[in-house]
């Protein structure tokens, strides 16, 4: 009788070490990640617009620079929501399938906020 109950315990704690060991609290990882980048113009000027901000997934972001350029490196693959926000500009938003490894080009117009 001890041999079976010091088996099942032994058995439960080997159980309990290797389910807890196992859980980080991590998402999965993506299928994969590619690259975003892009340029953000004046619809009207076609200029560049500094200072705009690029949010994907609510997580990820980017500023551009004076040329309006941006780039984010690691963006998991699939269905990605994005924004793109500058003083002075209407907000865009909207939605965009990335494929893992192909670099994905992101370049847009905002429009000027009415007066």
């Amino acid at each position: 009788m001890k041999t079976l109950a010091g088996r099942l315990v032994i058995a439960t704690v080997l159980l309990l070490f290797a389910t807890t060991a196992c859980n980080n609290d991590q998402l999965p990882p993506a299928a994969g990640y590619a690259p975003v980048s892009g340029i953000i113009v004046d619809g009207a000027t076609n200029a560049p617009i500094a200072g705009a901000v690029i949010t994907i997934d609510t997580v990820l972001t980017a500023t551009t620079d004076a040329a309006g350029k941006f780039s984010i490196d690691k963006v998991p693959s699939g269905l990605a929501d994005y924004s793109v926000a500058a003083k002075g500009y209407q907000t865009l938003a909207a939605s965009a399938n990335i494929e893992p490894g192909k670099p994905f080009a992101l370049n847009l117009t905002l429009a000027a906020q009415p007066h």
